[in-house]
């Protein structure tokens, strides 16, 4: 086996912000300043992790996993994995293994090491979807998120950064925790929590660097993540890194939990130049380190959607709508009908249509979609764009945050089709404007997600 490392990474980060100082006038207290990104109402941690997966997999044509990790402490299922509907719509192979690996910020970290100690490429996805009660402290702390990396062997597709080394640490103690069920999180008095991961975390420094042969002062990039922020800024000091410290970015988009420290990793490695030392501290139910070094691969590698140009974009959102959005505020319910659960059966005849977006084609190019019953030359559209022909708003649809806007598109290379758009406001859709396609969730009945594809306007 060859050496092995990052192939490939990618961050997503939903379109709306909350504005923290927005909080505290509506709550009575909490909030700050900066901002911190929110999901949304058609958005959980799959359908974000799919957007990392594609954005991480499209410099990457001709890898395709063996093995997909998907880790959340906020799945949208229990006792179904969640991985196998990102497997459905990257459109991996039957015999692509995926598997979920949920529960704690710590399980993203536990993925990682999965593949990185497994064999071909492998895809680790995580996501969070991070709330806590009005006016407390997580609320304007934590923010949404999703990434993506792409393990592999350096013969299966250029590194981007090697592994070098790693250490560990465990040990048991109460720091935060959530039920099932539960709507928020609990934190132990934060001392206590301080006192444990501190020396686990300088333990696991030391044997990292001694694994790789390496001093402290080699490292060129240091990233600290955790969801203790006192843990983190008192092992820092402890280590002395000084300006080699990679920015946290909780001021503009919070801290995403299971997916933040491959969100920083991400954010090193576009700002990282060949042959230099990444280390990746997450201090979690214990103290984990991984070390990186950077290769020539970064020079040519152009990010599907750099995170930097994601964290500089977005549009507001009220704190009432994020409220509304969260399940945190009770409203009136749309007067319509609810719409009635999705069928097992349909969604398993038409697979490659409702996650997959893949249409069909005559013999002469016309494409169709949805597929048309017979027609045996598939389409693959996910990835397409294309221009809004005509729009409509409707404000008697079923829907969680109406109006419902709906545009017929024309899709580049051919196929129409009507789709709803999503991350946009009503004032911004225009006959001609150019679309994308995302991953998203219609609705919910009966306790079934209804996963299908929108459009946001590019």
């Amino acid at each position: 086996m060859g050496t092995r490392g990052i192939a490939g990474a990618a961050a997503y980060l939903p379109h709306r912000r909350l504005d923290r100082t927005t909080i505290a006038a509506v709550s009575g207290g909490g909030g700050g300043k900066g901002t911190r990104t929110v999901a949304g109402y058609d958005e959980d941690t799959t359908t974000m992790g799919v957007e990392a997966a594609r954005l991480a997999l499209r410099p990457l044509p001709e890898v395709r996993p063996h093995t997909l990790w998907f880790s959340t402490v906020a799945p949208a299922y229990a006792d179904k994995t969640n991985a196998t509907a990102i497997h459905a719509a990257l459109r991996l192979p039957a015999d692509t293994s995926a598997f979920d690996a949920n529960g704690s910020v710590r399980s993203a970290i536990g993925a990682l090491y999965a593949a990185v100690h497994g064999s071909g490429p492998q895809l680790v996805v995580s996501a969070d979807l991070r709330t806590g009660l009005p006016g407390g402290p997580d609320e304007a702390t934590f923010g949404d998120g999703a990434t993506a990396l792409v393990i592999a062997d350096d013969d299966d597709a250029p590194l981007l950064a090697e592994v070098i080394g790693g250490g560990r640490a465990t040990e048991e103690f109460l720091d935060r925790w959530r039920t099932p069920g539960d709507a928020r999180s609990k934190l132990w008095e934060e001392r206590f929590g301080e006192t444990r991961y501190v020396p686990l975390g300088v333990s696991a420094w030391d044997d990292a660097l001694k694994s790789a042969d390496l001093v402290s002062d080699q490292v060129d990039h240091v990233i600290v993540t955790g969801t203790h922020t006192r843990a983190n800024g008192a092992f820092v000091k402890k280590i002395t890194v000084g300006e080699r410290l990679v920015g946290d970015l909780t001021a503009t988009i919070g801290n995403t939990g299971a997916a933040h420290p491959a969100l920083l990793l991400t954010a090193a490695l576009e700002a990282a130049a060949p042959n230099q030392v990444i280390a990746l501290v997450v201090l979690a139910d214990g103290a984990d380190v991984v070390l990186f070094r950077t290769t020539d691969a970064l020079t040519t590698w152009q990010p599907a959607r750099p995170l930097a140009a994601q964290v500089a974009d977005g549009a507001p959102i009220p704190y009432g709508t994020y409220l509304r959005w969260r399940g945190l505020l009770p409203v009136e319910p749309p007067r319509r009908p609810e719409p009635a659960r999705p069928s097992a059966s349909a969604a398993g005849r038409s697979a490659d249509w409702k996650f997959g977006f893949v249409g069909s084609a005559t013999a002469d190019g016309a494409v169709h979609l949805p597929p048309l019953p017979g027609e045996n030359i598939a389409v693959p559209m996910a990835d397409a764009t294309g221009t809004i022909a005509a729009s409509t708003v409707d404000r008697l649809a079923y829907s969680p945050s109406p109006p419902v806007v709906f545009a017929v598109v024309d899709f580049d290379g051919g196929g129409r089709l009507p789709v709803e758009l999503t991350d946009v406001d009503v004032d911004q859709v225009r006959t001609g404007a150019r679309v994308e396609l995302t991953f998203r969730k219609l609705f919910t009945a009966d306790g079934i997600h209804n996963y299908f594809w929108k459009a946001r306007i590019i």
